[in-house]
């Protein structure tokens, strides 16, 4: 496999996907696990105290109960039931993923929509969501952005960039990238990484935007800076190209390795690439041979599952049954301690 040159489409996601957003808005819960892993690092404080607001903001608008055993989950349904809109919201979570209650849309979508009445920003984009996807009522476009909307108007970061979305693609109201950019951008600012991402790829591309490759790489860093893989992959194709930032091999192989690490398969596979063809880091077959290992084992197109089990397979050539030996258990220990199937 060539060294990759380009940053093409494939590479370069813009984190649009609804069942992304769905997900993202769904499994936010007022545990602090969340709130540390979601907090995007010191480098800037602005941003940080904006996405610390929205945590905590997070935790009073869509509460859990403190243990889902029977008689915490009954106080919990007692609560929603006198109107506590937080409450309410949060057991509508519980119901659409099935914590602590049986699995049900229907009952999940009637307390989304009571805490919504009552003006709660997550509720409201919760069941925007859920009408946007069909999952407890009828699939329904225009309630699913007349949610988001009063939601985003409120300042909640998911519907935000669930309208943004819906501009970018042209699902549920007419195409608008500029009203995409905003949308965006108010998510983005708010620490979203998602937002941020997809506010790169409008910079990339000019799309809503004036192309700005600088702005591409300020974004993509503030998602990538949070642990976002597909953005991790989108900057080190900067770095590589020398788009928005000076061209530096070095760094691309340190975002490339940070997205391998996370159990990124095309990631994996590049960072074996770099290490054969000694770009960016010196060249070392065996760790080489490793990262292909990782990556043949991962979720791939076919082509490059392909070139990944081609390139393993030649590299091992290269090494002596000792080393083969060391890389595949050092790999078996590396997907035990991810406790995680490939990407």
């Amino acid at each position: 496999m060539a060294f990759p040159l380009k940053l093409n489409r494939r590479h370069k996601v813009t984190l649009r996907s609804r069942r992304w957003l769905i997900v993202s808005a769904l499994l936010i819960t007022a545990s602090g696990a969340w709130a540390q892993q979601s907090a995007p690092p010191a480098s800037d404080q602005k941003v940080n105290r904006s996405w610390e607001a929205t945590v905590r903001l997070s935790e009073l608008q869509c509460r859990l109960p403190p243990a889902f055993d029977e008689k915490s989950i009954a106080a919990f349904k007692q609560q929603a039931a006198s109107g506590d809109a937080a409450v309410q919201c949060g057991l509508g979570r519980m119901y659409s993923l099935g914590k602590g209650v049986p699995e049900d849309d229907a009952q999940a979508v009637l307390w989304f929509r009571k805490a919504a009445d009552l003006g709660n920003a997550h509720a409201q984009c919760d069941l925007g969501l859920m009408y946007a996807l069909g999952r407890g009522v009828p699939q329904d476009d225009a309630q699913a952005v007349l949610w988001f909307r009063k939601a985003a108007d409120l300042g909640d970061a998911v519907a935000q960039a669930s309208l943004g979305d819906s501009y970018h693609g042209g699902e549920r109201v007419p195409q608008d990238y500029a009203q995409a950019a905003f949308w965006y951008r108010k998510a983005a600012e708010q620490g979203y990484a998602t937002a941020q991402a997809a506010l790169a790829g409008l910079y990339y591309y000019g799309e809503g935007v004036s192309q700005d490759y600088t702005e591409t790489a300020f974004w993509f860093r503030k998602a990538a800076e949070q642990g976002d893989v597909r953005a991790q992959i989108a900057l080190a194709g900067l770095y590589l190209d020398g788009e928005g930032v000076p061209q530096d091999y070095a760094q691309a192989v340190l975002w490339w390795r940070k997205a391998a690490e996370q159990g990124n398969a095309q990631a994996q596979l590049v960072l074996g690439t770099a290490y054969g063809a000694e770009r960016g880091v010196p060249r070392d077959f065996a760790e080489a041979y490793f990262w292909f290992y990782l990556a043949a084992a991962g979720k791939l197109d076919a082509s490059d599952m392909q070139q990944a089990a081609k390139l393993r397979d030649e590299h091992a050539s290269i090494l002596t049954p000792a080393d083969i030996s060391r890389e595949q258990e050092r790999a078996r220990k590396w997907f035990e301690a991810h406790q995680a199937k490939p990407q």
